[in-house]
Formats: C-alpha cells, structure tokens, sequence
C-alpha cells in the first residue's frame, strides 16, 4: 500500500492519544490532587475532554466513555483497516475520528457563557496555550485523515471509470457480425 493509506492512520491514533492522555491525567489527578502540574495537564492542556466530559455525562453517565466508548473503538477499527489493508475500516475510522474531533469544538462553544451580540457578531470561545495546541492536533491529524481517505476513494473511482471506458471501447469498437 502507498503511504497516503498509511496516512489515514494518523487521524485515529492522534485522537486515541489526546483521550488516552485526558483520561491518564484525570486519574493521576485522584492520587495526588494537591499537583499543581497535574491540574495544569489536566485543565489546561486537555480542558477540552473536561467540556465533552461535562456534555456527554447528561448522555452516558459512564467514567472514561471517551476513551473507552469512543476513542478507543475508532483505533482499534483503523487498526483493522491497517493490519488487514482494507479501505472500510479506514474510511469508518477517519469519518468517526473527524465527527467526534467535531464534537469536541462544538463542545468548547457549548461551555462558553452567552454574550449579548452586536452587530450580528457571535462570539467564539478558543482555548489558549496548550489547549489550543492539543486541539489543534487533533483537528488537524483527523481533517487531514478525512480528506485522505477521500482522495483515496475518488483514485478508485477514477480508477475503475478508466477501466469502465478501456472495455467500452473495445466492445463498441468490434466489428458486428451481419
């Protein structure tokens, strides 16, 4: 396989990773909450899990569903596209990886009080620091996964078009027999 299959990978396990550091940091915080640099982690750098946290446990009242109802499902199906070379698992895993980095900014906006607008302005919340960056990543890595796995597909089709139009013309090029 190319390396733009392998790049699809890159989505999902950058995802996988940020929850899996969200959900580490969050349970090192129990055993020693008095870390200044483990509140830091936690609420600055991976603050982002804390509102999705706060959106999904009216849904699923279920410690470590990020990772363990979410993230993780989506590795473990982009694993499969990887070690069996298939194109569903990725194109399954890259559009669950890119919907749930969605949800993640949209449950950024959602924690945010509402202003009075102006002018027809909207205000937008956007992390800062670490979390921006944490961010960043994530909807970088799986938007560049998504648009992968869409190049990838769009190739096929060109692809099987070119083979469609190759037997067209040899069929309509025979001479009919009268």
């Amino acid at each position: 396989m190319n390396r733009l299959f392998k790049l699809q990978f890159l989505g999902p396990l950058a995802l996988f990773v940020a929850t899996l550091g969200a959900e580490l940091a969050a349970r090192a915080l129990q055993y020693a909450p008095s870390s200044e640099l483990l509140w830091f982690i936690n609420l600055r750098m991976f603050g982002i899990f804390q509102r999705s946290y706060a959106l999904l446990s009216d849904a699923v009242a279920y410690d470590g569903f990020q990772l363990f109802g979410i993230a993780f499902p989506i590795f473990a199906l982009a694993c499969v596209g990887l070690v069996a070379r298939s194109r569903l698992p990725f194109t399954v895993a890259t559009h669950l990886s890119a919907a749930y980095a969605g949800f993640l900014i949209l449950s950024w906006q959602a924690g945010v009080p509402a202003l009075s607008q102006q002018a027809s302005l909207v205000p937008v919340a956007v992390p800062s620091g670490a979390g921006l960056y944490v961010m960043a990543t994530i909807f970088g890595t799986c938007f560049v996964s998504f648009v992968v796995t869409h190049l990838l597909y769009l190739s096929a089709v060109r692809k099987e078009l070119g083979a469609l139009a190759g037997w067209l013309r040899t069929v309509l090029s025979r001479p009919t027999a009268a």
